[in-house]
């Protein structure tokens, strides 16, 4: 499961400062949680990302207005409902108010606004593989899920995770190199990381946060001792062995999310749909580039998805945040 962390009085002050019609809300990125390269976490240099899911969009768009018109760029002028369209209707789902000063605090934010059944489809299906990529890796829960659907989806993302980096790596590899194909998935594929993004961020992630990702995933893996065998140690160095059976590799292709199982079968098929997917995902257990075939189905859902969604983050945060938030990010990334 998904723990929840040590949270500082700090978020349940940053709380207190929006409506409070949320089901959940976490933080994540290098303001929260250690990276290399990076400042000690929470340091004034770290702006700090925050995700409100909530259940009704245009309630808590309006809402919001009207409590921190200023956080918006000159979209509020469309209004809460409005603001909520554009949220829900393309890129990942998400609505963004990025570099909002929060001065008593003496912090920056960024929020993203989900709706709760967009994050839903996100974690099961891999629809865009974007807040489910965020919650591959350890972040700071600050108001634990209000429903057990979206814990029980969250459960369900971290298996869907450990099946589709199984079915990258090779038969023996490291813990360290088991947790950073994790938390590639959500990165291999992501234009932003052609520029703007150090090369080395995922290894920045994973290497400091070896034993958050272990007690992260310590649950899930128990469900996996059938075709992975883990160092008792818990040593990065210490080797890891999985089964690459063709029976294993197939029940790692059908525990895969739903989109990336259809790119597989459309791949597969020239998009006719005249073979029943067991028999294609057979086939691909099969193949000798079953890796090849599932990291390209993987890649051309985060690239839609992350090329979209920084289209629709310019007009939502306005055009000079946008130079500001990239000039940040360029300074970080060559530091």
């Amino acid at each position: 499961m998904l723990s929840r962390g040590n949270t500082a009085p700090m978020f349940f002050r940053l709380l207190s400062k929006f409506p409070q019609g949320f089901s959940f809300c976490f933080a994540y990125g290098s303001g929260v949680k250690q990276q290399l390269g990076y400042e000690s976490v929470r340091s004034k240099r770290n702006m700090i990302d925050l995700i409100y899911v909530v259940d009704n969009a245009h309630r808590w768009h309006t809402a919001n207005l009207d409590q921190n018109f200023e956080h918006y760029s000159s979209m509020r002028l469309l209004g809460g409902g409005l603001i909520a369209k554009y949220q829900e209707s393309f890129g990942a789902r998400v609505y963004f108010n990025t570099l909002v000063q929060i001065p008593e605090e003496d912090v920056i934010i960024k929020y993203g606004v989900v709706s709760t059944k967009d994050l839903l489809e996100d974690l099961t299906d891999w629809r865009c593989l974007y807040l489910a990529g965020r919650l591959h890796k350890p972040v700071e829960i600050i108001r634990n899920a209000s429903s057990s659907k979206i814990q029980n989806a969250m459960e369900q993302n971290l298996r869907s995770a450990v099946h589709a980096a199984l079915l990258l790596l090779p038969e023996k590899f490291t813990e360290f190199e088991l947790y950073r194909a994790i938390s590639n998935l959500s990165y291999s594929g992501d234009f932003r990381m052609i520029f703007g993004e150090n090369k080395d961020k995922v290894n920045n992630i994973v290497r400091p946060q070896l034993e958050n990702f272990r007690n992260l995933y310590s649950a899930t893996f128990e469900e996996f001792r059938g075709c992975l065998e883990l160092p008792i140690a818990g040593s990065d160095n210490q080797i890891c062995t999985q089964d690459l059976a063709e029976p294993t590799i197939l029940a790692h292709l059908n525990g895969l999310p739903k989109w990336p199982i259809r790119l597989i079968v459309e791949r597969q098929t020239s998009g006719r749909y005249r073979q029943d997917t067991e028999d294609i995902l057979v086939g691909v257990s099969r193949a000798t580039n079953y890796q090849s075939i599932v990291a390209s189905c993987l890649r051309s859902i985060v690239w839609s998805s992350s090329v979209w969604q920084s289209i629709k983050n310019i007009p939502t945060a306005g055009f000079v945040k946008s130079v500001r938030y990239s000039w940040a990010k360029a300074l970080k990334t060559f530091s």
